[in-house]
Order: structure tokens, then C-alpha cells, then sequence
């Protein structure tokens, strides 16, 4: 099989206001939909992208008001790294030094990159790419588009051990080797497209991760049609992974399973879309619920923390 590359990321905050306020407020990516948690609708499911949330910039977050610190370690992705235009570093040293977000500057293979954390203590990075993405970014007056977030570099994914996850990356699920440093492992899909990175960080001395607030719940990964991801499905069930029945998802269809050192992989189609139910212009407005909950909307919307969204 091939995927392009990585079509979300979800993961887990505590406080949906303070996760608004650092995604759109600080980063500048676009807030694209506001809905409920389908499996729970008593939780918000915050999403982010870029004008679109084109597939390989929709970052999205469940929200749990409260939630216990998660456990970072193994069994876990461990970092989001976001894709930058080249040689935008220093604009962006300084920039986060004026919204006050502590950072690092790192190098990996051979390369400068910042390190920080949202106000979970979720692991980002800001990944200079050259040539850049063919994404075009979400702007605002603070963001010019030559510094502006072009979606997705990688994620991490931290393991206790590399070899059945190596094997399954590069004998079943299209990605092959792209260098090594250290105990960091690099895989890319084949061809140019945006957010074609994986990172396997082998660490058996961490605890075993544990989800909560700060922590990453699964990533997806591109199907270009529903019968892509039918065919992904049957390839995935045929090697003995327990790969779920298609799930409406609203804005995609999607399949989950469970790579080999035990991180919750999605694939998840490119369409419809975040247009599917409110316009372009207006994405991220006003709460979106999917058809079996809209009955419902008043008790829900009661029991929702009330949130200020980006104007």
C-alpha cells in the first residue's frame, strides 16, 4: 500500500479556551471547526488547519475540561512537527520571545529546528522545509505567509523498541528509510507530497505513555478515495491487524488499528471535507453537530463549557 502522508493529528487538552487562545492566537493556524467528540458529546472536538483544513494541516484536540496530566513515553507519539517556510528561524525566534513561549533551538540530522510546548505541555516543532510546502498557509496581520505554519513536517513516535515498527512502516504501510541520528529513525512516503515524514524515536528506558491532557490520542494518515481506504483495510486486515469497520466521521470516512508497538493509527479519506456542512468563509463559527446529535443540541450546548472563538 501507499499513503501520501499524514492527514491529521488529534490530541488531548484540559483547557479548550487556553488551546484556542496558543493555536490561533499564537501559532496562526486557522480555527476550521468547532463540533462534539462523536463517540462522546459531552466534549468539544476542536480542529485547526490551514484556510481548509486541507488534509495534512488538521490538527485536532478532544477537549476534557480538567483532565489529569497525561504520561509521556512509549507506545505514544511523542511531538507534532510543523512544517516552515526556509531560512523563517529567526523571524520566528523572535516572535515567540515576544509572545513570551519559552523555547530551544535543536539541530537533527544536521539540520536547526525550535522546540516548545503548548499550554498542555504537548511537544511541538517548528521544521524549516526546503523546498517548501506547496501548502499555502493560513495568514493574518502578525503572520506574513512567508513565515506562516505550511501544516504538517512529521510526528514522533516513541517506542521501546524499532524493529516490528520498521518492518511494518516499510513492508506494509509505504514508507521507507530517510536517515537515522542516534535513536531517531526518519521514514518518508514516496514522492514530494506535504507531510511525508514519520520519526520513530526508540526509548526503552520511558514509561509506558498514558493518555491524558498534553498527549497525542492517534494520527491518520491519507486515503485519496473511499475505495483507497477499502483497499488499505483489507491489506491491514489480511496481515492480522484489527483493522475497524469504515466510520462516518462526518468530514472524512475512517479506518483505526494499532501499528505493531501499539500507537492508534487512522486512515482517514480526503473528502467531503469541513465544507460539508458550513461555508469556506465562515468555517469554525459556530458549533457543528453531526445529524444523530442535532436533536439533542439544546441539552448539549447546556452542558459545553462556553468558549470565545476567533472573530
Amino acid at each position: 500500500m501507499h499513503t501520501p502522508g499524514i492527514h491529521h493529528i488529534t490530541g488531548i487538552t484540559g483547557d479548550p479556551q487556553k488551546n484556542i487562545d496558543f493555536y490561533s492566537g499564537i501559532l496562526c493556524l486557522r480555527f476550521v471547526k468547532l463540533t462534539v467528540n462523536f463517540d462522546d458529546p459531552r466534549a468539544y472536538h476542536l480542529y485547526f488547519g490551514n484556510e481548509s483544513g486541507e488534509p495534512g494541516t488538521a490538527l485536532t484536540f478532544f477537549a476534557w475540561p480538567g483532565v489529569g496530566k497525561g504520561v509521556t513515553g512509549t507506545g505514544e507519539i511523542t511531538a507534532i512537527a510543523f512544517a516552515v517556510p526556509p531560512a523563517s528561524l529567526p523571524f520566528w525566534k523572535k516572535y515567540l520571545a515576544g509572545k513570551k513561549v519559552p523555547f530551544e533551538e535543536r539541530e537533527r540530522f544536521g539540520a536547526a529546528y525550535l522546540s516548545l510546548s503548548d499550554p498542555d505541555g504537548l511537544e511541538l516543532e517548528l521544521v524549516p522545509e526546503d523546498p517548501p510546502s506547496r501548502i499555502i498557509p493560513w495568514t493574518s496581520p502578525q503572520m506574513p505567509e512567508e513565515y506562516a505554519i505550511q501544516g504538517f513536517h512529521a510526528v514522533t513516535l516513541t517506542e521501546d523498541g524499532s524493529e516490528k515498527t520498521r518492518s511494518f512502516l516499510t513492508e506494509r504501510f509505504g514508507y521507507v528509510p530517510d536517515g537515522a541520528s542516534d535513536s531517531v529513525f526518519r521514514y518518508a512516503t514516496p514522492g514530494d507530497s506535504h507531510a511525508r515524514y514519520l520519526y520513530v524515536r526508540v526509548a526503552p528506558d520511558l514509561p509506558r505513555g498514558a493518555m491524558g491532557a498534553g498527549t497525542l490520542h492517534h494520527v491518520a494518515f491519507r486515503a485519496k478515495s473511499d475505495a483507497d481506504e477499502l483497499k488499505i483495510r483489507e491489506e491491514m486486515l489480511a496481515i492480522g491487524m484489527d483493522a475497524t469497520p469504515v466510520i462516518d466521521r462526518m468530514y472524512f470516512h475512517s479506518v483505526y488499528f494499532r501499528e505493531p508497538g501499539g500507537i492508534l493509527f487512522e486512515i482517514a479519506t480526503d473528502s467531503p471535507g469541513f465544507t460539508v456542512d458550513e461555508p469556506l468563509a465562515s468555517l469554525g463559527s459556530s458549533l457543528r453537530l453531526p445529524p444523530q446529535y442535532e436533536p439533542h443540541r439544546e441539552e448539549i450546548v447546556r452542558l459545553l463549557p462556553p468558549l470565545k472563538l476567533p472573530s
